[in-house]
């Protein structure tokens, strides 16, 4: 007969057997999680790599047919120029796309810069010729951020969570800019949750800077910058709520606005994080120079969008306040007392103040009030009012992308470590210390 073991015996084996199980599993279950994210994100460039071919058969096609000195000539062309030649039809909106299509390409294989080329461009470059009406972006090929809806494309904000689900329909900007006649025929790259000022996803990769590929372009419309910047579009929509916009011009050379906050319509438009009311994103574009960004609102300040999104302000263009030649009174300071300002920016600031003076305009000296309890208080603490676990659910499922991880670490650290680690560093880095006690969150 078979001995059997005492029942102390038994169960520290049990134990150590289920243990070992139930560690096993949880390996396992880890990397076939791993493993699924992995294959989402190998599918996005996939199609994204289909895409390319496809744009860039058709390109070739098209440079058999279209000598390469006509294109070049076009790619020199401001947007104000060029919109007027295809106005007047002595450049035909085929051209122009394709030329576009093709610079594009080579810009995104030096700086990936785009995730998405938009076949259906070329269902829309027939579409704009059978309209009765020429818009006033009539003809223009125009790029769009990420995580700007159009039919049938991913808005991703850089994300695993939303690969796989296309949008259902345009966003309302995307609809406007078709009924204005632009055409457009790039998504491009975005930081993972549109949360950082470099650009760089773990599902399409990191995005240079066009003029040094040492460089990040910025973030988070830096696929629009290194895009623009690089000749592969003339305008571009970009998103900005602390920098969005206006960080990646810095870096790229570029000229770009940041309206006021639903100037422009958000409907359509995803973001990785919602409920966030009191810091608003807002929709702008981005150009090579002035002129172009105040023709891009020109059209986009329509009947069409104040149609399709009722809470946009009903407050049209005003051409006579922008052409206007009259003195103006202009604020201007080089430094906040908060944020450090290089000499660069010191000396930019500068030398726009001596230009307006020359031009006839008053330029008055201010120091902005308040700006640390903005930051902390009003900025910081509303953003991170849950502490950051909206914020963070995001990468459920997902991979942090390397140059995300320091800002999500400092999340994840439990509020008590926050506090503690905020009274330590009180005494040398204040404002570290601010920011600690912000991502405690409001209770």
């Amino acid at each position: 007969m078979r001995q059997l073991l005492p029942e102390t015996e038994l169960a520290p084996a049990a134990a150590l057997a289920l243990l070992c199980g139930s560690a096993a599993a949880v390996v396992v279950w880890k990397w076939l999680s791993k493993r699924h994210i992995q294959k989402k994100m190998e599918e996005a460039r996939r199609t994204r790599d289909e895409g390319v071919k496809k744009m860039a058969k058709a390109v070739q096609q098209f440079r058999e047919q279209v000598p390469s000195d006509k294109t070049d000539a076009i790619l020199s062309l401001p947007l104000l120029e060029l919109a007027g030649r295809l106005q007047e039809g002595s450049l035909s909106p085929r051209t122009v796309l394709y030329t576009y299509i093709q610079k594009a390409l080579e810009v995104t294989q030096q700086t990936n810069c785009v995730q998405y080329f938009i076949p259906e461009c070329e269902e829309q470059l027939q579409e704009i010729q059978q309209q009765r009406e020429k818009g006033l972006l009539y003809g223009i090929p125009v790029s769009i951020k990420d995580h700007i809806g159009h039919e049938g494309h991913l808005s991703t904000c850089g994300l695993v969570k939303f690969l796989g689900t296309p949008e259902q329909e345009d966003s309302v900007l995307v609809k406007v800019l078709k009924r204005q006649g632009a055409i457009p025929f790039a998504k491009t790259n975005v930081p993972q949750s549109l949360f950082n000022y470099d650009c760089s996803n773990l599902i399409f990769g990191q995005t240079l800077n066009p003029l040094n590929h040492q460089k990040t372009p910025g973030g988070s419309s830096g696929g629009e910058g290194a895009l623009i910047a690089g000749g592969g579009s003339l305008l571009g929509i970009g998103s900005d709520v602390g920098g969005s916009i206006r960080l990646p011009c810095s870096f790229c050379g570029l000229c770009g606005l940041k309206p006021t906050a639903k100037r422009l319509s958000l409907s359509g438009i995803s973001g990785p994080v919602n409920g966030i009311v009191s810091v608003p994103c807002a929709l702008g574009p981005i150009a090579r120079d002035v002129d172009s960004l105040a023709l891009c609102m020109k059209a986009l300040l329509c009947e069409e969008m104040f149609r399709l999104d009722p809470t946009v302000p009903r407050i049209p263009f005003s051409e006579e306040v922008y052409s206007s030649s009259a003195p103006l009174r202009i604020g201007y300071y080089d430094t906040d007392g908060y944020f450090p300002l290089p000499p660069c920016m010191q000396r930019a600031v500068h030398e726009t103040k001596e230009a307006l003076q020359a031009a006839g305009h008053k330029l008055v000296l201010f120091s902005p009030l308040h700006i640390h309890h903005v930051m902390t208080e009003l900025f910081l603490k509303t953003f991170f009012a849950d502490g950051g676990h909206a914020w963070l659910d995001v990468f459920t499922g997902n991979i942090v992308d390397p140059s995300l991880k320091p800002q999500v670490n400092f999340c994840r650290i439990p509020r008590l470590g926050k506090k503690m680690l905020a009274l330590i560093l009180k005494p040398l880095f204040p404002r570290m210390a601010d920011y600690l006690n912000a991502l405690c969150g409001m209770r």
